[in-house]
């Protein structure tokens, strides 16, 4: 009687657990099994007030170039950070839109840099040049600090995910998938340039 007792208690333990990812599209995405690789985003835009930010956040890594990229030396700009990865259709989609805010943008205001989550430099660069980036990748697959130090209140969580810092450091905005249009980041760009007027 006791063993039944224990089978069935795992047994609704089990399904209530199941029943509550079942509301969660990534979770969902993963168990479709689909082959694609990556989890995406639906693009939902998430824009933080200055009093809900997070505290300040700093990463570093070795950039697909060889040369070791630090955050910090990036402080007092707003800071556009791109999770991605070169196998990852959305990234793909998104590369020429990033790169047209990278260059519209003053680069003594605002930075941009990728996170790149999978690839050895190997697999990134030839990604880069085809795409025209400007701007530096971290290559985190190793180490995982850049991915870590975003885990608190607003972690990656897919691929692609762009996540825009102050100029304190903190997380003000998160686009959680592929970023559909150049405006949506000039936006949130402006609004922070704007806090600092």
């Amino acid at each position: 009687m006791r063993a039944r007792w224990s089978l069935t208690a795992v047994a609704v333990a089990s399904a209530l657990l199941l029943t509550g990812c079942t509301s969660d599209p990534l979770a969902d995405q993963f168990r479709e099994g689909s082959g694609k690789n990556y989890i995406a985003g639906d693009g939902t835009i998430t824009v933080y007030d200055s009093a809900d930010r997070s505290d300040p956040i700093e990463f570093s890594g070795e950039t697909v170039e060889g040369e070791q990229y630090d955050s910090a030396d990036d402080a007092g700009k707003v800071q556009v950070v791109n999770f991605w990865y070169a196998g990852c259709a959305p990234c793909r989609a998104e590369a020429p839109i990033l790169q047209e805010v990278h260059e519209a943008v003053d680069p003594a205001d605002v930075s941009f840099v990728g996170v790149n989550v999978r690839d050895q430099a190997g697999t990134a660069a030839p990604f880069e040049k085809d795409y025209g980036i400007g701007y530096p990748s971290v290559l985190d697959v190793e180490s995982g600090e850049a991915q870590l130090a975003f885990a608190g209140k607003v972690p990656p969580a897919a691929v692609p995910t762009t996540i825009v810092l102050d100029q304190d450091g903190r997380v003000a905005a998160r686009v959680l998938g592929q970023l559909k249009d150049a405006s949506i980041l000039q936006t949130i760009i402006d609004d922070l340039l704007a806090e600092q007027a």
